[in-house]
């Protein structure tokens, strides 16, 4: 848990940069819930493959496991169909919603691995604002780890990475940030265990305040 003396605090932002899932909503029951019919009809250890699929692009999960006979495109895109047909249960993170209706618009972006299609009926279901801005799986040859979608978003705000704050849940959307020269702030809400980390990590935005200085630049209070 970060305190107002972590370094992110009170530091000037250009842009905020927020992964969705995890981060801005919580997805989780839904996505587990498709993924394990997924790999229940792959033969796969459900329980140990569950954790490796958060974070990253569909098409990447299925990919790097090489199973034979399996085209990875076309088993994302008939799960990512699947996650689109069940959003029951997606909720906001606490606090979410209010804390980036406060945002200036022209000053945040959505970075997610999820597909537009996807990412817009999560967003309505959790009652997320859309942002002005939005970064998803097709506009990225490379999902996270790699910075691409990062990068992608910092020029979409108009800005250079290492201006902007990153909002990230998980180590593959971490380092994804690490690498585009941004700096992270976890999102431990929806944590079941720690994520190994130096970034200072926040339990939901209640009590976190963005503030805007004279410039139109962003920081971060806790007021909690």
């Amino acid at each position: 848990m970060s305190s107002p003396t972590s370094p992110v605090f009170g530091k000037k932002y250009s842009a905020f940069l927020f992964d969705m899932d995890g981060t801005l909503l919580n997805s989780i029951a839904a996505a587990e819930r498709v993924w394990s019919r997924w790999a229940e009809r792959h033969g796969l250890d459900v329980a140990t493959f569950l954790p490796t699929m958060h974070g990253k692009r569909g098409v990447d999960t299925i990919r790097q496991l090489g199973l034979p006979g399996v085209d990875p495109v076309a088993e994302a895109a008939q799960v990512t169909q699947d996650e689109i047909d069940d959003v029951t249960g997606v909720i906001p993170i606490p606090g979410a919603i209010d804390f980036v209706k406060n945002l200036p618009a022209e000053r945040w972006a959505i970075v997610t691995s999820s597909p537009i299609k996807l990412a817009k009926v999560r967003m309505a279901a959790a009652g997320l604002p859309e942002p002005k801005f939005i970064v998803t799986a097709e506009d990225v040859s490379r999902g996270k780890p790699s910075p691409e979608c990062y990068l992608l978003g910092a020029k979409r705000v108009g800005f250079d990475p290492t201006e902007c704050l990153v909002f990230e849940d998980v180590a593959a959307g971490v380092l994804a940030g690490e690498a585009a020269g941004s700096d992270v702030m976890v999102i431990t809400t929806t944590h079941t265990h720690p994520l190994e980390t130096s970034h200072p990590g926040i339990n939901g935005y209640h009590g976190i305040v963005a503030a805007t200085d004279e410039n139109g630049n962003l920081y971060l209070t806790d007021n909690r």
